[in-house]
Parts: C-alpha cells; structure tokens; sequence
C-alpha cells in the first residue's frame, strides 16, 4: 500500500474501534450468547440476546502448562464484576490462585522469585494500593468497561483486494474480553508501533511507521477519546494493575519493585494520603536492589535467548527444529559460561558459573 493508503486504512481501523468502543457494558467480563448454560448468577444480562459472563482470559484458567492454580487460599474469581473494585480483587484473587500450598514442593527458581509467604504478603499490599488507586479521579475518569480486540495486529486484519482501504472482517476475537479502558493503555498495534530505525537516514520504511504511528495516534483522539485518555495516562498510575496478578510467575521482587515506585511517587502523583505500601528499610533496600538487579539481568537474557533461538517465551520451538535449537541452546550456553571462566581468570568477574547456571532461563541437561 502506497503512504496515503495506510492512513486511510488505519482512519476506517479506528472507525470500526470507535463503533466497537461505543457499546455500553454494565461490568467487566466477557461477552457470552444470553443462553449459554452457565449459573444465572455469572451472568449479567444485555440486550439482543448477549451477556457478560465470566472473563474468559488465559489469566484467570488453569489452561496455561506450567501455571498451575490453586484454591486453598482464595475461591476462582472470574467475573462478572460489576464495578471497578470488584475487578481489582479479581486482579489480586488471580495472583492468589497461582500460589501452590506451602507444604507443595517447589521447582527450582532464581534467588528473587520469594517464598509463598512473600508473595501473599506483596499481594495482601497490592489489594489495598490498587483499590486507592481506583478512586483517583484520573483512574475513574478511564475504567468504563471497553470492549477491544485484544489482538490488532496486522496479520489479523483483512482489506477489500479491489480497494485497500476498505476493512472487510477483523479475525481473531477470542481473547476479547470488556476490560477497563485504561488496561489497553499499552496496546499498540503493530501497524502503528514506533520503528526502532527511525534514527537512520534514507529509511524511507521507518518514516512510514512513524506516520502510521502519528495517524492511529491522532484517530483515536479523535474518535476514540476513552482510549486516547487512557494511553495518555502516567504509566505509574497504571503499572500495579498490570503486574499484581502475575508475582508468582515473574518473582516477587518484580512487584516489589512496583509498589516501591509507587510509594516513592505517591505525592509527586497527585495521589492523596500516604502509599498504603511501607517502604522497606535501608538494609531491605540493598538486598531488594541487588535482587532487582539479577531479574533484570535475568530477563534480558531470556530476551535474547528467544530471539536467537527463535522460541516463544516459555521456550516451545516446533517439532522439526527441536534437535537444531537444542544444540543452538547448548552452545549458545557453552559459550557464556567460557565467558565467565574467562573472566574469572581476568579478575573482571560481574557473575560467577553457579549465577549463570541460575539465571538461565531454559533447561541445562
């Protein structure tokens, strides 16, 4: 498509958000047929033979390997809810549901992923920050439950073959659920995400992003004005909504690190009284960073790893190149703790052998 197509394409895309975005909901859930066989007390009803039902989100069902719910600590909480406050405990009852039985054995983790323990208690303060966060005005003003396709991506977009700027169907539509606004303040479509190449000359290609990004931009504000809102809020306001309910599958010290930011910025944001989160001490800050320090390094790795390997983030490659991305993993590992006995022998050691062997993201046979 010529420059002029793709914003013409990209105003009908936002033409159809705005349709979509101006339906009105009475709480936060999935959208079901008004029939479906499910208790009447998970059912909130619409018009046109439509319901909200429970969030239908791989977050909240035991259908990912490797996640595992439980329910000694809290009951299954899916939705409906109703209200804003009704949702957050949702958020945090899901972070909940994730934490096995303290007398359950455990795999192997990185040093900062925290005990059970540790983790009910950042979720214990969690449930309190983003139930005050949920009555600031700003958050309030964007939590109007928005129906959004959960995954606008290009690949999922079809056009008319005589005229391109003409939107024929949108694919895809499983993981739609009706999400406060402000949840899709990072959601960004690949047709219109920045160019990481933009810096260079003669990138005619980037350029084009760049417009593309600069015209969904500007159609949202336009037309879609609960979106807009919602992207243009400070990140910090919305980051513990994002993160609460997945401690125990980054770590503790991800969220820890969450609610300290908040804390820290609690006035600078406008946010009144005091962060119900306590900072921790001086001493619990130099092991806090230290461990910060790691998951970062941790997850920049794992990064690379996918990239390099050409896995998904958990790590599954298709069955024909099982044998070649073993061998790449290993060598790719072999290589690194080289790295490491080289340094040792230097004296420009930053990470030892066992370090490594701990914070690599995949299985070492």
């Amino acid at each position: 498509m010529s420059g002029e197509q793709q914003i013409a394409c990209i105003q009908a895309i936002s033409t159809n958000i705005q349709q979509i975005a101006a339906i009105k909901f009475p709480a936060y859930g999935s959208l079901y047929f008004a029939e479906i066989p499910i208790d009447s007390t998970s059912k909130v009803p619409l018009a046109q033979g439509f319901c909200v039902g429970p969030h239908c989100g791989t977050r909240y069902w035991d259908c990912n390997i490797g996640e595992a719910r439980y329910y000694n600590l809290i009951k299954p909480n899916r939705g409906p809810w109703s209200d804003l406050a009704a949702y957050c405990d949702g958020l945090i009852d899901t972070g909940l549901s994730r934490l096995p039985p303290v007398d359950k054995p455990l795999p192997e983790s990185p040093h900062f992923h925290g005990s059970v323990a540790t983790h009910t208690r950042l979720l214990s303060f969690g449930r309190d920050v983003i139930h005050k966060l949920s009555e600031d005005p700003r958050i309030r003003e964007t939590a109007a439950p928005t129906l959004y396709h959960a995954d606008l991506h290009k690949r999922n977009i079809f056009v008319s073959d005589d005229e391109p700027t003409i939107i024929t169907d949108f694919i895809d539509w499983q993981s739609s659920s009706i999400e406060p606004a402000f949840e899709y303040a990072d959601e960004t479509p690949d047709f219109a995400a920045s160019s990481p190449n933009l810096e260079l000359e003669d990138q005619p290609a980037d350029i084009s992003a760049e417009l593309c990004k600069e015209a969904f931009d500007a159609c949202l504000q336009g037309l879609v004005p609960r979106l807009s809102a919602a992207r243009a809020l400070d990140d910090n306001l919305v980051r513990p909504f994002r993160y609460c309910h997945r401690t125990w599958r980054d770590g503790a010290v991800a969220f820890r690190q969450e609610l300290i930011e908040i804390s820290n910025r609690w006035k600078e944001l406008g946010l009144p009284n005091d962060c119900p989160y306590p900072l921790p001490t001086s001493n619990e800050l130099v092991v806090h960073r230290k461990d910060f320090e790691d998951f970062v390094i941790a997850r920049k790795l794992k990064q690379r790893l996918v990239c390099l390997l050409d896995t998904t983030p958990d790590g599954w490659v298709p069955t024909r190149l099982w044998e070649a991305t073993k061998s790449a993993h290993k060598e790719a590992f072999d290589e690194l703790v080289q790295a490491v006995r080289n340094a040792k022998i230097t004296e420009d050691q930053s990470m030892s052998e066992d370090e490594l062997r701990e914070l690599w993201p995949f299985d070492i046979e």
